[in-house]
């Protein structure tokens, strides 16, 4: 059965820490038209939280200004695609940024578990970078039926 798109939302928002809290829940209440359960609703949170996280801290850091882009895609198979991207500095070495424990922050503060976290609450996870132009990351996430 191929999948169908049922639904679709775009939307941006300033990279300011104080939006990543819309944002986790703006993509959580667009998905609830697909019935997931809690666990999954959670997850979801948790891992849009870490993307939209990175790219105001990672992405324009150091930076007064940006922009953050969501798109959210939902299937007729119970799958959901989240797309956030920045338009940021983009990052060096995708394999290395994904590596557990790995941080740019000169301060230690951040732990370096971002990408780690995506993977663990999602299906898939697509990441795409060139510096200078910015972060794409994908994330695809089936519900249970």
């Amino acid at each position: 059965m191929k999948k169908k798109l049922v639904n679709q939302t775009d939307f941006s928002f300033l990279a300011r820490s104080v939006n990543e809290s819309f944002a986790r829940y703006a993509v959580a209440s667009f998905c609830t038209q697909l019935d997931p359960t809690l666990d999954e609703l959670s997850d979801l949170r948790t891992a849009v939280s870490e993307a939209v996280t990175n790219a105001i801290i990672h992405g324009y850091r150091g930076q007064s200004h940006g922009t953050v882009y969501i798109t959210v895609k939902l299937f007729s198979d119970r799958s959901i695609i989240i797309r956030i991207r920045d338009k940021g500095c983009g990052i060096p070495d995708i394999r290395r940024a994904m590596t557990p424990l790995f941080t740019t922050d000169p301060d230690g503060e951040r732990g370096g578990m971002g990408f780690s976290i995506m993977e663990s609450f999602t299906d898939d996870l697509t990441v795409r970078s060139f510096i200078g132009k910015g972060t794409t990351v994908i994330m695809e996430k089936r519900l249970s039926n």
